[in-house]
């Protein structure tokens, strides 16, 4: 009986290209699947299409995995060792990415060479552990800056303006309001389709946000579609500068969906219904504006003080 009849693999070299047998038992039959070199750059050009919509965060993705085959020192492989992993995590480290941003990297990477493996191309996987993130200091508006900014941001455009509002009411991302279609508008609704998580969610509008929808070109496919990302966000830079902003690099697009956060769990919201308002997947993430609640611990100062009594 043969090694290959017999299930077990062999590795061989035809050229300068290793090639790595991998063999798959049906029953009392066996067939051999050869596993040839690739990349990250290759696996993307395939896979990348398939796997992530396009949008900022296939963008992003775009970036990550074209930096990291760039960072392997053997680009081309037929398994990705642990090895290769922890190399490329203590590289990007030393380059000064966080944890949050390699973590951020690291999810890119499992996501394409899951994929890769489940169509036969690499023959394994390492283990992947998330990073430990540090909480961060989270950003909010408060009524003053709120008002302030867009009355400048409504001098320069009522489209801009109508798009804060909603931002900061329904703690839509600036990408699932731009993609927001007349459609997913019903019932004073907003219904987000297309999601960071790949989940869709809706969520009741407030009277402003409403109307900040309704009075959206009914010509165009959705109520923002008319707005340039890219133009959008210069225009927020130069007014927040107006407003004495300017040196405070927080305050940029994503902090109306923190202030909206923030401003349910001030409201006395219990973190789940705030969780399913933004839409987070994990409970972990909607923690970060736990503190806010602090309030509510006042009701355990009368029991602390006649405990002694």
């Amino acid at each position: 009986m043969s090694s290959v009849e017999a299930g077990i693999g062999a590795s061989f070299v035809t050229g300068n290209v290793p090639e790595y047998s991998v063999n798959y038992q049906h029953g009392e039959r066996a067939r051999l699947s050869v596993v040839k070199n690739t990349s990250l750059r290759e696996m993307f050009r395939k896979y990348g299409d398939i796997l992530w919509m396009n949008g900022p965060h296939k963008y992003n993705v775009t970036n990550f995995i074209h930096e990291m085959h760039d960072l392997l020192v053997e680009p081309e492989f037929a398994c990705f060792s642990q090895d290769m992993l922890d190399s490329l995590i203590g590289i990007l480290r030393k380059r000064g990415n966080s944890n949050a941003t390699i973590n951020r990297k690291m999810a890119a990477l499992s996501k394409l060479l899951r994929k890769a493996n489940k169509m036969g191309e690499i023959h394994s996987l390492p283990e992947f552990k998330r990073q430990k993130e540090s909480a961060g200091r989270i950003r909010f508006l408060d009524g003053v800056e709120e008002h302030d900014l867009f009355e400048a941001i409504r001098s320069q455009s009522d489209d801009y303006y109508r798009l804060c509002v909603f931002l900061v009411d329904s703690g839509a991302r600036l990408s699932e309001a731009l993609n927001l279609r007349w459609n997913d508008i019903s019932d004073c609704r907003a219904t987000f389709w297309v999601t960071k998580s790949g989940r869709s969610r809706s969520v009741p509008l407030t009277d402003r946000a409403r109307k900040a929808v309704e009075n959206g070109d009914r010509r165009k496919p959705g109520p923002f579609s008319m707005i340039d990302q890219q133009r959008f966000r210069t225009c927020w830079h130069a007014c927040k500068a107006t407003v004495g902003l300017g040196d405070d690099k927080d305050v940029v697009p994503h902090v109306l969906r923190h202030t909206c956060a923030s401003r349910l769990v001030q409201g006395g919201i219990d973190i789940r219904r705030v969780q399913m308002w933004l839409g987070h997947q994990t409970l972990s993430m909607t923690m970060r504006y736990a503190h806010l609640a602090s309030h509510d611990l006042d009701m355990c100062i009368p029991i602390l003080e006649r405990g002694g009594r």
